[in-house]
């Protein structure tokens, strides 16, 4: 399905409620989760007190000077704000889109044999109720009985409907969907309120966000910084003493907020929370942004072959007879075989048959009169049909040779080397035989999907390791895995097998990614670094994983690497201007600091800005604007390229590092200009 559409950047109504949250985030209770915006927040209160002694005592020229300092860092406290409402706000209006979905439901509870309307509100877990055609899904659940159409555009904004049936990986359902054919039974898994639509509003609009690991760290340094530079502050006004300066609070003030990381400070909480709205865009619900950033680190992706890699539906494509056999004597036996087949696999050989020889399936033995069909199941591995004294079975090759044998029949010598030639080639071997007669094999082809190659490309050039997690042969496996030019494969994968995987790869200290939907998938997505849970899948599935695609499209998992990095890249980025562009503001404020009793600091004014007063303004006006100004790339994100982690490095390095130091020069001596043109300072 197409990705949800963003609001845009620059949403009228979403600016206008950031604006006025930006306000309300001016508590001193919320602002202390962002130490080094409350710090500017305690000095602009300062500020003020400076400002409202000096206009007590008639210091007409102090006082203005000192307003527009005091101004400016409001704008620096209240900027950060709203670039951290604007990244909510977008939340917020996904969330509020979500809401709109909810409707009043009324249930069909069953109860001892009985059926009663009730509120879906009073459901609880472990209640069954039966859903018919034109019914809202009251609550999330399991089909425990029957089959059914769901609609579930409230929840994936896609209208095609899928299946829902009982006792397989498609068993789940989701409050608020919509059943459009035939009945099914559901067991509410989830009470009112803990619903998973409950846990998309809470999650998209960030009321459940915690800041992740490398976010705290982050911040650690962040508030280090702010320490360090709040010493140098408070021992520089004795210093200035001592050397005959005496140095006004508000310019120790503006000289404290330029240098500490205030850019990084007010975007860094937008950043995390642009991180998990981008991946809701792409209709992937992230329960955590642990996860999120988890993905951007991941080593080892796991991706299961059918689906993913393949199209999914293996393709019967020519009929190989064995010695002394006809071609079209195997493709009567095979059709007839499969008659009874419902897999897509069986009825692909029925129209190959009908498509090369018009084979109608009632040619051999006069027709199918007293016939008895016997239908494929995965425990057999077979499928077939009894007609006179024919007994055909068509299946996996180790079946049907047991089959051979018991009917005391040898298999022919020139069946083994063509079941190999098929397996090495990447395809399905199915074997055909007429009670103790085998009579050829039959090759499904399971179709690479176009373009996997060039997506597994990219992967590499991003450093990721792909495995791709199969059912079949090793010989199987490894041709598909050549033909689609993933890294390494895991043949005859059991979930066993599969948790063994994850941690043998963890253990040589590598982050993991995987995607599932069946309950035997469960234990891996627990164990994954980032487990992605098909929305479709199973309960077990959901609940294990730490991600779930709304989509249920297994290749979604590549996307959510690629926005992952683009997260961390992001934040990498930003902090790396944010310091960088201090760089300018030393040039700034520490000549204007100290050039009355000290010339020869003159030579550091390599901006040439006009006054000392000016200089501190310049400085500190661009220390607000600049929040504003990297908004967009806060909420966007870096571009993304897939590139060596060495390349990435350098290339930011350049643009933020050594752009961060030019752009604050040439920012500051703009302003410097207008405010001398302006006789602001």
């Amino acid at each position: 399905m197409p990705d949800r559409k963003a609001p845009a950047l620059w949403n009228r109504e979403i600016m206008s409620r950031a604006a006025i949250d930006s306000f309300v985030k001016l508590d001193p209770r919320l602002m202390i989760k962002n130490p080094v915006m409350f710090v500017v927040e305690v000095t602009s209160v300062l500020t003020m007190f400076t400002l409202f002694r000096d206009s007590l005592a008639h210091r007409a020229a102090l006082a203005a000077f000192e307003f527009q300092i005091a101004l400016w860092l409001w704008f620096t406290v209240l900027f950060a704000n709203f670039a951290e409402a604007m990244a909510e706000g977008r939340g917020k209006a996904q969330a509020e889109n979500l809401r709109k979905t909810r409707t009043e439901t009324l249930a069909k509870l069953i109860t001892n044999g009985e059926t009663k309307q009730v509120p879906a509100t009073q459901l609880r877990r472990g209640d069954v109720v039966m859903v018919a055609a034109g019914d809202v899904i009251p609550g999330d659940g399991e089909v425990i009985e029957g089959v059914a159409a769901v609609n579930e555009a409230a929840i994936t904004g896609e209208s095609a409907p899928v299946i829902r049936e009982s006792g397989g990986d498609r068993s789940a359902v989701t409050g608020g969907t919509t059943v459009i054919s035939d009945w099914i039974k559901v067991r509410i898994t989830a009470n009112p309120g803990e619903t998973f639509l409950d846990r998309m509003i809470a999650l998209v609009e960030g009321a459940e966000r915690q800041k992740t690991p490398n976010e705290i760290a982050l911040s650690i340094l962040l508030v280090g910084l702010t320490i360090v530079f709040l010493l140098v502050i408070v021992t520089l006004y004795p210093f200035g003493l001592y050397g005959g300066t005496r140095l006004a609070p508000p310019v120790l003030v503006a000289l404290l907020v330029c240098l500490i990381p205030t850019t990084i400070g007010g975007l860094l909480s937008a950043i995390g929370i642009a991180g998990m709205d981008r991946l809701v865009q792409h209709n992937v619900l992230a329960m955590s942004g642990r996860a999120v950033e988890a993905a951007g680190d991941v080593d080892t992706l796991l991706l299961d072959k059918t689906g993913t890699i393949t199209l999914g539906n293996r393709m019967a494509s020519e009929f190989l007879p064995i010695a002394g056999v006809e071609t079209r004597e195997l493709a009567e036996a095979a059709q007839f075989a499969s008659l009874a087949d419902e897999t897509p696999e069986g009825r692909s050989i029925v129209v190959l048959a009908k498509r090369e020889f018009e084979l109608r399936g009632r040619e051999l033995g006069g027709g199918d009169d007293g016939a008895t069909f016997i239908p494929f199941s995965a425990t057999t591995r077979m499928s077939g049909v009894d007609i006179g004294t024919h007994r055909i079975r068509k299946g996996a090759t180790d079946q049907i040779i047991r089959f051979v044998e018991e009917n005391r029949g040898t298999p022919p010598t020139d069946l083994q080397p063509i079941v190999e030639r098929i397996a090495r080639s990447g395809g399905t071997p199915l074997v055909v035989a007429d009670g103790a007669r085998a009579l050829g094999v039959i090759h499904l082809k399971d179709v690479v999907k176009e373009g996997i190659k060039e997506r597994f490309e990219r992967l590499r050039a991003m450093g990721l390791r792909t495995v791709m997690i199969t059912g079949d042969n090793p010989l199987t496996a490894a041709a598909i895995a050549k033909e689609s030019g993933v890294d390494d494969f895991l043949a005859e994968a059991t979930p066993e097998t599969k948790l063994r995987l994850i941690r043998e790869e963890q253990n040589q200290g590598k982050l993991v990614a995987m995607i599932g939907d069946g309950t035997n998938d469960a234990p891996a997505l627990a164990q994954a670094d980032v487990g992605i849970a098909m929305n479709a899948g199973t309960q077990a599935a959901r609940e294990a994983g730490n991600m779930i695609d709304l989509d249920s499209n297994p290749t979604k998992v590549m996307e959510v690497v690629e926005i992952g990095k683009q997260l961390l890249m992001t934040r990498g980025a930003l902090t790396t201007f944010s310091i960088a562009n201090d760089v300018a503001k030393y040039f700034a404020i520490i000549p204007a600091l100290f050039i009355v009793e000290y010339p020869q600091l003159q030579k550091l004014n390599v901006m040439r800005l006009a006054t000392p007063q000016s200089a501190i303004l310049s400085a500190v006006i661009f220390n607000a604007l600049i929040i504003i100004a990297l908004i967009p790339l806060a909420l966007r994100g870096v571009a993304y390229r897939p590139l060596g982690a060495a390349a990435i490095l350098t290339r930011n390095l350049f643009i933020y590092g050594v752009g961060g130091v030019i752009i604050p020069f040439i920012g500051i001596k703009a302003i410097d200009i207008a405010i001398a043109a302006l006789h602001l300072a």
